[in-house]
């Protein structure tokens, strides 16, 4: 078999310098990756120059042509000339890295671009007059008179036509398409007092109007109209500030999630950033809240002195790094976490709407969304399924918060089908059922004379008042203007854990022991893991220790979760162990203070989950109103540890139209 050819250059005899024009190519392959990188460095030029109002156009995805057209401060015959030269700026005036308070400031956009294309400058100054300069694949023109309004006008035509290898990397005309309008809309986000407009030739342009008022309810529209309309009804805003660091904007409710992080937007000083910090720190914030294959929707202004962060360490200005990153992380994690503790029992209304199609269809009014298994066209979010096993306890271990007694004289309900031996909730199955016909699996209309204020108005609860049990999954409450449905796995799941991380920040989770020790049989490599994290187990109520090869024996366990199978939960524990990696020290998130209790919360997490009611349970009616009046003093409680809505409100006005009262 022949030698694989030498491509490599024969060692070159001397050093020389390199041509100028080949050395703006070279810079051109940092600067402008592809044509959005181009409309980015544009477009922060015309913010710096103090624009109000930005237009940019775009033809064959940004190959063709890139038009960006600006009101603002313009630019005299000689500032023109100068501006297409390398490191040329009217940014930096004292000449000052440690503390850049401009979008753009290394002077290299404009002959970068024109090295790879030909770019056309027209520009004026409102009291001069209008001047022309033409820069073809790194060759300067003269500057030319030309007619123009005040601002500056900038086309860029034949995009990486003098390096025609680059054109093979681009993407489709749609795909770069995408990519510009992306880059304009975290510039529109950064900037809510600019107007920005998108013309490409696809249709209509995209127009973000400017806010001609500074303040959250500006920012708030301007994130309306880019992060869609059902943003402001289901985020939260955030203002927060510590040690120099301020930090405002809004953040979407957890069960207000998408499948991709490209909904996250961070601004520091003015520039929109993709920072891993600042990822990592979301993350972290809403790490027991929402699914770590969903990410959440939000936007974020972070404001201090530019002398706390540098920006020139990537090349596209995307990412920085903070003098403090500890202190930054710290504050995004506490702001995010009291906002959506402010929040309290909150759901999206994207639930709400996703119900009310799911009726619509099956009344023949729209298609069908897939059907969950055993629980109807109700179940719009996914509990546990009906047929999980199942274990009851005590009452007063389902329901051990703090505001919350157990029903006195309380018998947990068997699984058996509702008969007149097993009736649950009723005393006798309703007369309007027939035996055809599956009861409900409680029917909660006692005599208006029977009830308390408040339970006879159930407008005063927020939740409302529970009125049955469906398919013994779901809890149905009336409110003042329409009901609730609830999932009671998923809302007790959320109480359990909140309750169980109160317990470990107050000095450890409450612990009962055991009568009689019980033994865990597994693999030894799973027992031997077990027992090396048993120091940080005992802090969580789980005091457990080897019992010969392939076994542990648990002596007590959460006060919260006792009554339950062990074994089961001890398998709970050993599943969380192996993903958070608390026995080995796994891998913190960026900046992590404290990756030990985020782990510990991560084992609570999987704890509450085996804890918590099952669906298929039958709850009394005591229970069910305990339920809702737990959630409501509970932060977080609008979704589970995975981030499913633990309820859905229908309004009567919603109902109303289903059966065209409306």
């Amino acid at each position: 078999m022949s030698a694989a050819p030498d491509l490599r250059d024969p060692p070159p005899a001397h050093v020389r310098r390199l041509d100028p024009i080949l050395v703006d190519r070279i810079a051109a392959g940092e600067v402008v990756e592809r044509p959005a990188s181009a409309v980015k460095e544009l477009v922060e030029n015309a913010i710096d120059a103090g624009a109000r109002s930005i237009e940019v156009a775009i033809e064959g995805g940004g190959r063709r042509l890139i038009r960006v057209v600006d009101d603002g401060i313009g630019m005299g015959a000689d500032d023109l000339a100068l501006a297409v030269e390398r490191h040329a700026t009217s940014k930096l005036p004292d000449g000052d890295l440690t503390r850049i308070g401009s979008l753009g400031f290394r002077g290299e956009a404009l002959p970068s671009i024109g090295a790879v294309s030909r770019l056309t400058i027209t520009s004026r100054t409102a009291d001069g007059e209008g001047v022309s300069l033409t820069l073809d694949s790194g060759v300067k023109g003269p500057v030319r008179p030309a007619p123009a309004s005040r601002g500056t006008r900038i086309e860029v035509t034949e995009l990486f036509a003098a390096t025609p290898a680059r054109l093979k990397f681009l993407k489709t005309d749609r795909a770069e398409t995408a990519a510009v309008s992306e880059i304009l809309r975290r510039l529109a986000v950064a900037q809510p007092q600019i107007r920005f407009t998108l013309r490409t030739e696809s249709g209509s342009p995209t127009v973000f109007p400017a806010e001609s008022e500074p303040g959250p309810a500006a920012l708030l529209r301007r994130l309306g109209a880019v992060l869609g309309p059902d943003f402001p009804g289901n985020a939260v805003p955030v203002d927060m500030a510590r040690e120099g660091f301020a930090l405002a904007g809004h953040v979407g409710l957890p069960t207000f999630h998408r499948g991709a992080a490209s909904h996250i937007h961070f601004v520091v000083n003015g520039r929109p950033v993709r920072d891993r910090l600042l990822l990592g720190a979301v993350r972290g914030a809403y790490a027991d809240t929402m699914s770590s294959d969903r990410h959440p929707v939000l936007a974020l202004h972070l404001t201090c002195d530019p002398a706390l962060v540098d920006v020139n360490v990537h090349p596209a200005k995307t990412e920085l790094r903070f003098r403090e990153p500890g202190l930054v992380r710290a504050l995004i994690v506490s702001a995010i976490h009291e906002a959506l503790r402010r929040a309290g029992a909150r759901s999206s209304s994207t639930g709400t709407q996703a119900a009310l199609d799911a009726l619509r269809a099956g009344a023949g009014l729209g298609s069908a969304p897939p059907m969950a298994a055993g629980v109807g066209r109700f179940a719009v979010h996914s509990g546990a399924s009906t047929a999980s096993a199942l274990n009851p306890r005590p009452a007063s271990r389902l329901f051990s918060g703090p505001s919350v007694a157990a029903p006195a004289g309380y018998r947990p309900a068997p699984r058996p089908a509702f008969t007149e031996d097993h009736p649950g909730f009723a005393e006798t199955p309703q007369a309007l059922f027939s035996a055809d016909l599956a009861p409900p699996g409680a029917d909660l209309r006692p005599e208006p004379e029977m009830l308390s204020e408040a339970e006879a108005h159930p407008e005063t609860h927020p939740l409302g008042a529970a009125r049955a049990q469906i398919h013994e999954t779901y809890i149905v409450a009336q409110t003042r203007d329409g009901i609730v449905l609830v999932d009671q796995h998923a809302a007790h799941e959320r109480l359990v854990y909140e309750r169980l991380k109160r317990e470990r920040a107050g000095g450890g989770v409450l612990a009962q022991g055991l009568l009689i020790p019980d033994v865990v049989e597994m693999a030894p490599e799973e027992a031997d893991r077990l027992v090396e994290a048993a120091p940080e187990l005992e802090r969580l109520g789980l005091t457990l220790e080897a019992f010969g090869p392939g076994a542990v024996l648990v002596r007590s366990v959460p006060s919260a979760l006792a009554g339950g199978p062990v074994k089961g939960l001890v398998l709970d524990v050993l599943d969380a162990l192996a993903a958070s990696g608390v026995e080995e020290g796994g891998p913190a998130g960026a900046g992590d203070p404290d990756p030990v209790s985020r782990r510990l919360d991560a084992i609570l997490s999987r704890m509450s989950c085996h804890g918590s009611i099952r669906a298929g349970r039958r709850l009394k009616p005591e229970e069910m109103n305990a339920l809702l009046r737990e959630m409501e003093a509970t932060p977080l409680s609008g979704s589970c540890n995975h981030g499913r809505p633990t309820f859905v409100s229908l309004g009567l006005a919603d109902i109303e139209r289903l059966f065209g009262r409306r």
